[in-house]
């Protein structure tokens, strides 16, 4: 029989149905994020703000393996070896080795930036001028009893096929962002900041490229042809998560669970060897 252990103590909040559910539900968020407006000009949209983006993978918890019970952080100062309570924790910024410039929250709360309540637009552009390496985080962006200007905004934005650019503050930090029109809505993306995104062209290894053989190249471009389709993202599935439910329902009724180690793929040590043999594979479907 699988062995199961409960926490010693669990309220009503923190209670959750011991099945998983193996079908994924429609995400359906229920509270906002952010509130403000959305400014252009002397324009103000007041909006909402709500989560777009979910990370469903598979959540463990990090439990004492002699008594079972969940492990909790503290904040333990390096110096006296004690817990420290939350109203003596400040920020610090490292100017030196373990030397640190001390700020309060007032001087930071000071320092944030106009848009810390308004998504404050800058200019209209093409959606897709933008290089998508700098894509962070896209929220859905919802009416704030401002349904009429909303519509409109929407309305003029799939019109003209453009997006907004701006910039909007969300915790502490400031970040570039589009708004633009998605499935009836408008979506507000962050950007990364071009500085944050590394150039592959630092690495010299790309740099002293050679041009490949016409051979291989003839092949795998006959590979690109055979395998090319449209992309649909209902067809990739988080298969380590699928799996990982399987084993907890098998866990649950107390089966008896054999690990298996995957099998190694043997791999073709030539390149034009692996060329053709992919080609064989393709040919068989």
């Amino acid at each position: 029989m699988e062995k199961r252990i409960k926490a010693e103590t669990l309220t009503k909040e923190e209670a959750k149905p011991e099945k998983p559910e193996t079908v994924l539900k429609p995400l359906v968020p229920r509270r906002t994020i952010w509130t403000g407006s959305l400014a252009i000009g002397l324009i103000n949209v007041p909006v909402k703000l709500y989560p777009m983006i979910y990370d469903r993978g598979v959540a463990f918890h990090l439990l004492h393996k002699t008594d079972g019970q969940p492990l909790r952080y503290e904040r333990v100062c390096t110096k006296d070896d004690k817990i420290v309570p939350w109203v003596e924790v400040v920020k610090g910024y490292e100017v030196a080795r373990r030397e640190y410039i001390v700020f309060d929250k007032k001087e930071l709360d000071a320092m944030k930036p106009e848009s810390d309540k308004r998504i404050r637009i800058d200019k209209f552009i093409d959606y897709f001028s933008i290089d998508p390496i700098y894509f962070h985080t896209s929220y859905i962006l919802m009416p704030d009893k401002s349904n009429d200007a909303y519509s409109l905004l929407l309305t003029a934005l799939e019109k003209k096929g453009k997006a907004c650019a701006g910039r909007i503050t969300l915790r502490t930090k400031e970040y570039p962002a589009i708004v633009h029109a998605y499935k009836g809505s408008l979506v507000l993306t962050t950007l990364r900041y071009s500085y944050d995104v590394v150039d592959p062209q630092v690495f010299e290894e790309l740099k002293q490229l050679k041009e490949p053989e016409k051979a291989e190249l003839d092949l795998a471009v006959k590979i690109i042809t055979d395998l090319s389709g449209e992309f649909d993202m209902a067809e990739y599935k988080d298969q380590y998560r699928e799996k990982v439910e399987e084993l907890i329902q098998k866990k649950l009724k107390g089966e008896q669970v054999i690990v298996e180690k995957p099998v190694k793929r043997e791999e073709a040590k030539e390149l034009m060897t692996a060329l053709q043999g992919t080609l064989k594979q393709l040919e068989k479907k």
